[in-house]
């Protein structure tokens, strides 16, 4: 392999294509899994607002979603991303399949991490006159900070190897150029470098994740 023939211009690039679908696809992943993570929890079974039939609905539009292959999806989401968003190509056009794939995976975590709460803690709360609003935002959700900080982790990871799944559909980034060169064009240095520059991005999410749950985990 001659890895002086790599167009570093072209790696750069593609490595902050998928930063950027990475960070605007979590951010939306956010906002939306987590409402619906929080709405699993408290609509769920001796819950705060115990709603079983909302609970199911919602359990199964989470679990439909997450059954769905990120590449299947990517397809069939074509239609619809270039109704949102103009296209289907490029950073813009991978961000909504990106979002619709892993806020119900968010949302599933967000519940568990909310699961692992001590009772005791909404029955204190409870005992005080808190009400619901106050015992969500004002004590589940600090105590839970570091598990939802872990879950956010593990879901940026997800999100960039799914950014990178999305260069099949010539989504950009990091995956679009090992497709096209490494893949397509058989530069094997290409291929490898994209996955060395992967496992980098890879391993200083998990490492900056572990930093700050550590900092927030109360000792």
């Amino acid at each position: 392999m001659d890895f002086s023939l790599i167009d570093w211009g072209d790696i750069w690039q593609a490595t902050w294509e998928t930063l950027a679908m990475t960070g605007f696809s979590l951010l939306f992943t956010i906002l939306l899994g987590l409402p619906l993570g929080i709405l699993l929890f408290i609509t769920g079974k001796r819950q705060l607002l115990e709603q079983r039939g909302i609970y199911r609905a919602l359990s199964l539009v989470v679990n439909v979603l997450r059954s769905v292959p990120f590449l299947i999806l990517l397809i069939v989401m074509i239609p619809v991303t270039v109704i949102l968003v103009g296209t289907s190509l490029g950073v813009q056009g991978a961000i909504p399949p990106l979002v619709l794939g892993t806020a119900p995976f968010f949302a599933r975590l967000v519940e568990n991490v909310l699961r692992e709460i001590d009772r005791g803690v909404v029955e204190a709360c409870q005992a005080m006159g808190a009400s619901k609003r106050q015992i969500i935002f004002g004590a589940l959700l600090p105590e839970a900070l570091p598990g939802l900080i872990a879950a956010t982790t593990v879901t940026a990871i997800a999100l960039m190897s799914y950014a990178a799944m999305s260069g099949v559909i010539g989504g950009g980034g990091l995956g679009d150029l090992a497709i096209r060169f490494g893949y397509q064009r058989f530069q094997t240095e290409v291929m490898v470098t994209t996955v060395a520059v992967l496992v980098v991005l890879v391993q200083a999410l998990q490492f900056s994740g572990d930093r700050l749950v550590q900092h927030f985990t109360r000792k």
